[in-house]
């Protein structure tokens, strides 16, 4: 198949600082949010293999396709995802390509205020849509229960949400740390020295990544277990660092994407029967540009992938209206160009899940949006 523009429709540190959320609602299905903090690369995590300008374009930074993990059409899994991969095979994962929410700046804070709250602008919106999601359902049991050192913005409102965390120290996010090199960039020996320490901590990223994996693990059968209950809570979200990869990226995205491959597996196992009613939705604040910085990395983006996953996933799918990777294809000459409304896909699945009507659920997550196009059916039966 050629990669111009077409629809394929075929028949979720990784954790520096590991935060669970539950909420209670009276549902025998489980919906879980897996959020990416730091704009996670989209192009590396389902890769399009075959557009003939992806290599070219991704320079160093580009997968050898015959280490990919193919999927349908001419996209590849990232060779970390080998537990999404399975699970894709056995129908159980799809993946969204080229999706963005409304947000068109490069702001982590902003980006993620849109993601979280479901506005069309940062800040326009108090709440979270995930609160308003709970609104909409019905509730039993015990409230909200938040494992976290606060309540993350997607699930603040008007429904009551606890939380509680052990102590935890973020790592020093990227930003920071590209603005220290920028500090640095004059300075003849410091900015030789910075930047052999960057080269280092990418080198040392499979270092730190398989105690990164074990916790990764052990943190998706602790939330299996409070979603597996027959009393339990039924909605939860689980947050992710670490995406924002200015530097070493490839060293350091493989950890990251070995790291959510392993949290899906660890709620897979500790679900068991469950799994089958569970829908699990990656998303990330917005992608990466398309071509590497100086640093063995790419900067903020636009376009960006999601994931569906879980045994009540209609899955073994690739969607993507694809825009291609041309420079004369790309927004503002260097990102990814959105095809797909991210608004769109969380609203569905949320329909599909709950068995709310579309448009007035799309109204109460997204007031502010335009229902889209519906989407082919995620979910089983």
């Amino acid at each position: 198949m050629s990669l111009d523009r077409r629809h394929f429709l075929g028949t979720t540190t990784l954790l520096a600082a590991p935060r669970i959320l539950f909420a209670q609602a009276a549902t025998e299905r489980r919906f879980i949010f897996i959020i990416q903090r730091g704009a996670a690369d989209g192009l590396n995590t389902v890769i399009p293999y075959a557009d003939p300008a992806y290599a070219s374009a991704r320079g160093a930074l580009a997968i050898d396709s015959a280490s990919a993990l193919k999927l349908e059409g001419s996209f590849a899994l990232h060779p970390s995802l080998a537990h999404l991969h399975a699970l894709y095979g056995a129908g159980q994962a799809s993946f969204f390509h080229a999706v963005a929410s409304p947000y068109r700046d490069r702001s982590h804070f902003d980006g993620q205020n849109v993601l979280e709250t479901g506005g069309n602008a940062p800040y326009q919106i108090k709440d979270g849509w995930m609160n308003r999601l709970l609104g909409v359902l019905p509730r039993a049991g015990k409230p909200a229960v938040a494992f976290s050192p606060g309540v993350p913005l997607a699930l603040r409102g008007a429904v009551e949400v606890t939380s509680y965390a052990p102590s935890a120290l973020p790592q020093a996010n990227e930003d920071l740390m590209m603005r220290v090199g920028q500090l640095y960039a004059n300075d003849g020996q410091l900015h030789a020295l910075w930047s052999s320490a960057l080269e280092a901590r990418g080198m040392a990223g499979g270092m730190e990544g398989g105690a990164r994996r074990q916790d990764a693990a052990a943190l998706g059968r602790m939330a299996a277990g409070f979603l597996a209950r027959s009393d339990g809570p039924r909605v939860a979200m689980i947050e992710t660092d670490g995406w924002d990869t200015h530097s070493g990226q490839n060293a350091r995205l493989a950890n990251q994407l070995r790291g959510l491959d392993s949290l899906i597996a660890g709620l897979q196992e500790g679900l068991g029967p469950v799994w089958a009613h569970t829908v699990v939705l990656v998303a990330t604040e917005f992608g990466r540009t398309v071509a590497a910085n100086g640093t063995g990395g790419t900067d903020h983006g636009t376009g960006a992938v999601a994931m569906l996953v879980g045994g009540a996933v209609q899955g073994g799918r690739t969607v993507a209206d694809w825009p291609g990777l041309a420079p004369a294809a790309l927004l503002d000459g260097r990102d990814l160009r959105p095809t797909m409304a991210l608004d769109a896909l969380v609203a569905a699945a949320c329909s599909e899940s709950f068995g709310v009507e579309p448009e007035r659920l799309h109204r109460v997550l997204f007031p502010h949006g335009t229902p889209a196009k519906a989407f082919t059916k995620l979910l089983r039966t």
